[in-house]
């Protein structure tokens, strides 16, 4: 495996207008690329601002895909049980080549239940949806007949259908994604069982990973995302960061079983969401305590649960990928953005060690034990501890 690529999620959650959170967010990705960073994620919600304020993915990728020229441009994720997968297909097609195949087709089979009725459908057949609905996607972006008809999608999709990434919290979802030859979507923070608030994010997720190496079919490479959140500061503003950071991190916080968020410091705070906040040097060292980063191919980065603003999330940007990069060995540059958007297309082969490589912290280059598929090595602690 090569050096993860870094990349921007943006969740548009900041206290302003739609019209303005669309513009900073399309800011915000003109600036990540202008920076060097390989990927923008962008997720979608309906019906309200609280969660994301984005229905439409795709519209917003369109007007990215015309402001920027080399970062991957991704959704992290369409809920597809709820959309219209054809419309899916067609929309995702189009701004594929709106950005000259820039497009990562992250999907998933949740979304806020709350959100199913209004489109007719009903969560608790979530599963089921999403297993028809993928099938649907699948044909329309392979240029077959939909829906057992002679209709087929226009533009047509090209390879698009091979840079799909499936999202999931679960062992059992990981095992699916890498049957499929997909890619796998990682979230920033998971719930622990109750009692366990103090397990670290990898513990969670370094299982998920193994499920899906296990699975994936030989020779192909695996495409991993870790979403993390992240906010990169400068010294003087670290201060601030910590009192904004509160709020949102006590609230998230809350959601986990049995935590006494209300009577938690900032510290226990930051930990028990799986937040990385500081200056470079504290984000650096938190992210490279992280086991599950030497295992992924990608990290994306979110300033959400932490309102940020503006100003702050452009300027995180900035020491994210000039200072929190090269010390924890993150790939950047027009070649990261190049290689994710071949990656789909890359074998699974030992990838040559670099020199001078060796042990050094999670996520530095030459640190990944590649095995001969040029998968991630197993993690040195078991995948179930």
């Amino acid at each position: 495996m090569t050096r993860p690529r870094l990349g921007l999620f943006t969740r548009l959650l900041e206290e302003a207008p739609a019209a303005e959170r669309y513009r900073f967010a399309l800011e915000q990705i003109s600036h990540a690329e202008q920076l060097g960073f390989a990927s923008a994620w962008v997720a979608q919600h309906h019906f309200g601002e609280h969660e994301g304020g984005l229905p439409s993915p795709f519209v917003l990728l369109a007007a990215a895909a015309q402001r920027t020229e080399q970062i991957g441009l991704g959704t992290a994720v369409v809920t597809l049980p709820i959309d219209d997968p054809l419309r899916a297909a067609e929309d995702a097609a189009v701004v594929d080549a709106l950005s000259g195949g820039r497009v990562q087709l992250g999907i998933a089979a949740g979304g806020t239940p709350s959100s199913f009725p209004a489109f007719g459908r009903d969560p608790a057949a979530r599963r089921e949806l999403f297993a028809e609905h993928l099938e649907v996607l699948r044909d329309a972006l392979a240029g077959r007949g939909v829906r057992g008809t002679e209709s087929r999608i226009y533009p047509d999709a090209g390879d698009l259908g091979q840079r799909v990434w499936q999202a999931t919290f679960s062992e059992g979802g990981g095992r699916r994604a890498g049957a499929d030859g997909d890619g796998l979507l990682l979230s920033r923070t998971q719930p622990r069982p109750e009692g366990e608030h103090e397990a670290p994010l990898h513990e969670m997720q370094l299982p998920i990973i193994e499920a899906y190496l296990e699975e994936l079919p030989e020779g192909v490479a695996p495409r991993i995302l870790a979403s993390r959140t992240a906010l990169a500061v400068d010294p003087e503003n670290l201060s601030r960061a910590l009192e904004l950071a509160e709020p949102g991190l006590r609230t998230l916080a809350a959601l986990q079983p049995g935590f006494d968020a209300d009577g938690a410091s900032i510290e226990e705070l930051i930990a028990v969401t799986d937040t990385h906040v500081g200056t470079p040097e504290q984000v650096a060292e938190s992210l490279a305590a992280d086991a599950s980063l030497p295992r992924v191919t990608d990290v994306s980065f979110q300033v959400h649960s932490i309102n940020a603003g503006h100003e702050l999330t452009l300027r995180s940007l900035e020491l994210l990928a000039t200072e929190v990069a090269p010390r924890v060995g993150f790939a950047t540059g027009p070649e990261a953005a190049e290689s994710l958007r071949s990656a789909h297309r890359a074998s699974a082969e030992p990838a040559p060690v670099e020199p001078g490589a060796g042990s050094s912290a999670p996520g530095q280059p030459g640190t990944d034990d590649s095995s001969a598929t040029g998968r991630p090595a197993p993690a040195a602690n078991g995948t179930h501890a």
